[in-house]
């Protein structure tokens, strides 16, 4: 049984993927700093798994720190790394913090894999990668073009290190670049929770729809879309975080330095779309206004995912309701506890 140490463990995406390691069979160790997260979730994936995982109270931004943690564990054999600051808007307000916690800490926890004999890497990247892209849908071989926030050139510069270390060491990667996670699992134990204000589209939907909040704005109508809205393609968090168990087993099966796949439906769904799929399928009406653009926002990304489907066998199995189904049923679960 392998050990996988998921990094952002008690995240969005990083606990819904601990509990498809559990799921399948691995053992999991769980690190997170909790400046935006809240180990809350780990009652949750007990309630799933019938498993307890502990969180190790660890900042990758401090190497004694990860240096102290990796020391005192068994072998670890594999890493997925999710821990990271992910709101755009705040890297462009505060981009020197967003430098220091992205980037140092995975230099950090890159260093720790190499000294401790980690053979396999799977990083948590983003579609932000591509910047505004020529052509739609991207591939894994569209170029890089200037990141629209100091998010995105984390990303962008996270891929670059990995690359650089799986090719000058033993290490061996894969870079997951997520288009946007959306949903929550359909327990309704566990979903998106930041400890922070939320800033992506479907937790603002959900708070509005519970009354949090007393409308979406919507940034931007006059980019050139269908409907004036950016588009984007939505992700189911469930089916996103199989990915990385198949990354781990394709790891597991190949021989290669690095390996980049893009994890999204292939589908965009304009921001006023997915406001209309949350009222259709639970059945209520949501207030919305428009606003000026976000700084940060590119027009449209959505995804070709044939790579993932052909190479590591992954189908996203849901869809915009199932996404808006889930995230409502999470909102409503969380505010009762």
């Amino acid at each position: 049984m392998s050990r996988i140490l998921v990094t952002g463990g008690c995240g969005y995406i990083g606990s819904h993927t601990i509990v498809d390691l559990l799921d399948n069979g691995y053992e999991v160790l769980c690190l997170d700093s909790l400046i935006n997260a809240s180990p809350e979730c780990l009652e949750g994936i007990r309630e799933i798994t019938g498993k307890t995982i502990r969180n190790h109270l660890v900042d990758l931004t401090k190497t004694h720190e990860v240096d102290s943690f990796f020391q005192n564990q068994d072998p670890i054999d594999g890493v997925i790394h999710f821990a990271a600051l992910k709101a755009v808007g705040e890297s462009v307000e505060k981009p020197m913090l967003y430098f220091k916690n992205n980037v140092n800490g995975m230099i950090n926890l890159l260093e720790a894999c190499v000294k401790f004999g980690v053979k396999h890497f799977v990083f948590s990247s983003s579609c932000t990668v591509y910047g505004d892209p020529d052509q739609l849908p991207v591939t894994e071989t569209s170029p890089f073009k200037p990141a629209e926030s100091p998010y995105g050139r984390t990303k962008q510069i996270g891929e670059m290190l990995l690359e650089d270390i799986c090719r000058l060491t033993p290490l061996r990667g894969v870079s997951l670049r997520y288009f946007n996670p959306a949903g929550a699992h359909p327990s309704s134990e566990i979903g998106e929770s930041p400890v922070n204000p939320a800033l992506n589209l479907v937790p603002i939907i959900t708070e509005t729809a519970i009354g949090l909040r007393d409308q979406i704005k919507v940034f931007g109508n006059d980019y050139d879309t269908r409907d004036g809205t950016c588009i984007r393609d939505y992700i189911h968090v469930s089916d996103l975080a199989h990915a990385h168990t198949l990354a781990l087993k394709y790891l597991d099966e190949n021989e290669m330095d690095l390996e980049v796949f893009n994890l999204g439906t292939g589908n965009g769904v304009s921001v006023l779309e997915a406001i209309h799929a949350f009222e259709a399928v639970n059945g209520l009406k949501l207030k919305y206004s428009m606003s000026e653009r976000r700084p940060g926002d590119v027009p449209a990304i959505y995804s070709d995912n044939k790579k993932a489907r052909e190479d590591l066998g992954w189908r996203p199995e849901k869809d915009i309701n199932d996404i808006m189904k889930t995230a409502w049923e999470w909102e409503k679960s969380r505010r009762d506890n």
